[in-house]
């Protein structure tokens, strides 16, 4: 498995290409990647005891929450501030729409 140092360099690049507005947390951001690190491998080790397929299963299960949460706390902040919904949440919300009448 992956070990923590090498997944806190993932999200690294990840965020190059797609940074985190980590604002005026009180937290460094570096001890909240190793913490987030720590508790994705954690998980991702629970679940590799339950067999390959169960683990993929687990693992896109926390991902899909994981987006949905960061998804609702977006459109949440955006509210608190006054702003009306950014493209990437209006396209979304349209794509879904549409999957939906589907």
């Amino acid at each position: 498995m992956i070990n923590t140092a090498e997944l806190v360099e993932l999200i690294r690049e990840v965020e190059a290409e797609d940074p985190i507005d980590y604002g005026d947390l009180p937290y460094a951001e570096e001890d909240l990647r190793l913490l987030v690190c720590d508790q994705v491998r954690d998980i991702a080790g629970r679940a590799e005891e339950l067999g390959a397929e169960e683990s993929r299963t687990v693992l896109l299960a926390v991902a899909a929450k994981l987006v949905l949460e960061n998804l609702v706390l977006h459109v949440r902040l955006m509210q608190a501030q006054g702003l009306a919904l950014d493209d990437s949440c209006a396209a979304l919300f349209r794509r879904l729409r549409g999957k939906a009448g589907s």
